[in-house]
């Protein structure tokens, strides 16, 4: 294999790990708001099993839970929802919503209960709702709390994606070990590394950005 031949595999490899990457953030972003709203409600049976749910997914590796999204199924249940090239992906796809859906309810809830009381009290003598409190505001203060942890989390996401390759998911790290490493190429591996950088060189300019267009927020 040439520079150019393997530069294609790795490029088909790194499509696979992007498109894991966004459709990770569409779904986990909404769903961790929802389970922070769910952690904070005051029906404890709700509150007890949310907490419960987060405490059992950060404190189990990510790659026991792709295991266990992609083969319990067929073991306990006789089921086989997950075949196929597709249906490794979706099975790496909802591991990881879960995961990070939980990760991040936990900075939204730091974000939230970090507000001070007066804000809502302030909004409250406005005679705002508890809507138009939120959204009006709340919000760009949550915003800004959140911003660095969660940035954090969206790079730690672009890395973990190479642990799809336990279920044969044919990220960039998988094609490489199964075209190259057979091969005795080493050095795509450090190849492989530059895809990286360049990834979470862009996510942190982007965050500094977000983070500079924020900055009137003064919490």
């Amino acid at each position: 294999m040439d520079f150019w031949q393997i530069t294609a595999k790795l490029f088909e490899g790194f499509g696979v790990t992007c498109l894991l990457f966004l459709l990770t953030l569409v779904f986990s972003l909404p769903l961790g708001l929802i389970i922070s709203f769910g952690s904070m409600s005051k029906f404890k049976p709700l509150s007890w099993l949310c907490r419960t749910v987060v405490w059992i997914i950060r404190g189990t590796p990510l790659m026991l839970q792709l295991f266990v999204v992609f083969y319990v199924p067929g073991m306990l249940f006789g089921l086989q929802p997950f075949g196929g090239e597709n249906g490794r992906f979706i099975a790496a796809l909802v591991a990881f919503v879960i995961n990070y859906a939980c990760y991040f309810s936990e900075i939204y809830r730091g974000g939230i209960e970090g507000t001070p009381r007066g804000q809502y009290e302030a909004a409250q003598v406005l005679g705002m709702t508890a809507r138009e409190t939120f959204f009006t505001v709340i919000l760009m203060q949550v915003v800004k709390r959140i911003l660095a942890p969660m940035s954090n989390e969206v790079i730690t996401l672009v890395k973990d994606t190479s642990l799809a390759r336990v279920i044969a998911v044919a990220e960039i790290f998988f094609i490489n070990e199964m075209d190259f490493l057979s091969k005795g190429l080493v050095w795509p591996l450090f190849y492989i590394a530059v895809f990286f950088l360049i990834f979470v060189g862009g996510l942190t300019l982007l965050f500094r950005y977000c983070e500079k267009k924020l900055s009137y927020y003064k919490v």
